[in-house]
């Protein structure tokens, strides 16, 4: 049902979907890789009863940060993903979508999340431009090191000190465990996940921790 009320944006606009799939907002997975754990730190650091408040600005920041991080991994991405099977038909990579235009929904999602965080507190609106900078360099990492996966794995971790910093103003030193464990937890995963693209990567010289293992 969720695919096919995506679907049927395209009777608003014919280009809704092509947008929609750019924010990978089709495979949800993603999102809730990056929920879990930050939920999971929000309700450690409440001691079981985190604010509401601060619930639903990290469920909507995550949504709208995770979309963020896809457009921006596409832009990077846009004259590898053809060469890709896996990724050949990306809206970017076939030009459905303009990198102007990317540019422009990037810009939107990030400034929806900060408009968000804007309303936690100072300690975390400071997390939350470490957030957008391992977010926007993890494609760039794919051309220099093996290992973009922990730059991930970084990216989709970071969540957890912002919900301990929301809630209790401190960084106690389980949230940098949690942090830690979530990050090696995303390079295990992200690893597995990069083995279907290991072929092609190689062939165009994209780096990952798949094509060193």
């Amino acid at each position: 049902m969720y695919q096919k009320l995506l679907h049927s944006t395209n009777r608003l606009h014919p280009r809704a979907f092509d947008f929609i799939q750019l924010m990978r907002l089709d495979r949800p997975i993603g999102t809730y890789l990056l929920l879990w754990p930050t939920l999971g730190a929000l309700w450690i650091a409440g001691a079981g009863a985190p604010s509401v408040k601060n619930v639903i600005i990290f469920i909507l920041g995550v949504i709208l940060m995770r979309a963020a991080g896809c457009v921006i991994n596409d832009f990077a991405d846009r004259n590898f993903d053809g060469h890709v099977s896996r990724t050949k038909k990306r809206p970017l990579a076939t030009g459905k979508i303009t990198t102007k235009e990317a540019w422009i929904l990037f810009a939107v999602l990030v400034t929806l999340s900060f408009g968000l965080v804007l309303l936690t507190n100072a300690a975390t609106v400071w997390l939350s431009f470490g957030a957008l900078a391992v977010a926007a360099l993890y494609p760039f990492m794919k051309r220099y090191t093996y290992y973009p996966q922990v730059v991930l794995g970084a990216a989709f971790s970071w969540g957890i000190p912002m919900a301990f910093t929301a809630e209790t103003g401190s960084l106690p030193t389980e949230a940098w465990l949690l942090f830690i464990a979530n990050m090696l937890w995303t390079v295990g995963y992200d690893t597995y996940y990069a083995m279907a693209d290991r072929e092609d990567d190689l062939k165009i010289g994209i780096k990952s921790t798949a094509a060193l293992f």
